[in-house]
């Protein structure tokens, strides 16, 4: 149903990154899809959603994400927020502190990635198609954690997207890709007629200019691997649409444990 990453594990971070297997849809959003935008039955996306919150830990109703639009935006949430107003809010990265909400992003070849802050259980979970990659989404969203007092060392998980070898580009879509992470080799010409990208390396490199190092590739191609995976470039636009999400840790759970008593 889900892959999860040792390092956000290790670190007691409750996460996901949902395979399109162990829901009810049906059809081209078999099985475990969250979005109805396409046509999917709204009551088969709510059940989705249940048994994702059920692996979180979290109830339904505190598991968000944004309206995605391939851009910088971040989004900071809090319980408090009206969960209607943020899947409306239009953005590409969510944080928060709180740990009755779960940080969501939702893909179908775009990268997912989940960041954690070790020392102030602080979280955030990005959305990084080739344009938001472009424009930043994941530096933006380390930039914001900090900017909240995330001061300490982030933990990285990519999680399964378009592989090298499955994302043919365009010439103008590869000179972009290749000048947002100068000197870093992103581009494959040797696998077809036109250059292929390499996403997982652009966003691995935006994170160690930003000094996280400590960085996970929850491997997955979506295109390559239709039994695991939703893929837009594969099946086109009507298809399922993955959740990656992450639940803060609770000031409790930061605390080291208590000294034993003196005898």
């Amino acid at each position: 149903m889900y892959l999860e990453s040792p390092l956000l594990t290790a670190a007691g971070f409750r996460h996901a990154f949902f395979t399109r297997q162990g829901g009810v849809s049906e059809g081209p959003f078999a099985s475990l899809n969250f979005s109805s935008a396409l046509g999917d039955a709204p009551e088969n996306v709510a059940e989705n959603l249940t048994r994702a919150a059920g692996a979180l830990g979290v109830d339904p109703t505190r598991v968000y994400f944004l309206d995605q639009v391939h851009g910088a935006e971040v989004h900071a949430l809090t319980s408090d927020d009206d969960r209607a107003a943020v899947l409306a809010t239009q953005g590409d990265a969510l944080i928060a502190a709180d740990p009755q909400v779960a940080c969501g992003v939702r893909t179908a070849d775009c990268v997912p990635v989940l960041l954690a802050c070790t020392s102030s259980g602080q979280v955030g979970a990005a959305h990084a198609g080739w344009r938001g990659a472009v424009a930043g989404i994941v530096p933006a969203t380390v930039r914001a954690l900090r900017a909240r007092g995330a001061q300490g060392p982030l933990i990285a998980a990519i999680g399964p997207h378009i592989s090298l070898q499955a994302f043919e580009v365009s010439e103008d879509v590869a000179a972009q890709i290749q000048a947002a992470a100068p000197g870093v080799p992103l581009l494959d010409r040797t696998l077809g007629p036109r250059p292929h990208a390499n996403l997982r390396e652009l966003v691995r490199s935006q994170l160690l200019d930003l000094g996280v190092v400590q960085i996970d590739e929850v491997p997955g191609c979506t295109v390559s691997a239709p039994e695991l995976f939703f893929s837009y470039r594969r099946d086109g636009r009507v298809g399922g649409r993955h959740l990656s999400a992450i639940v803060p840790r609770s000031p409790e759970s930061l605390r080291p444990p208590s000294a034993p008593p003196t005898l």
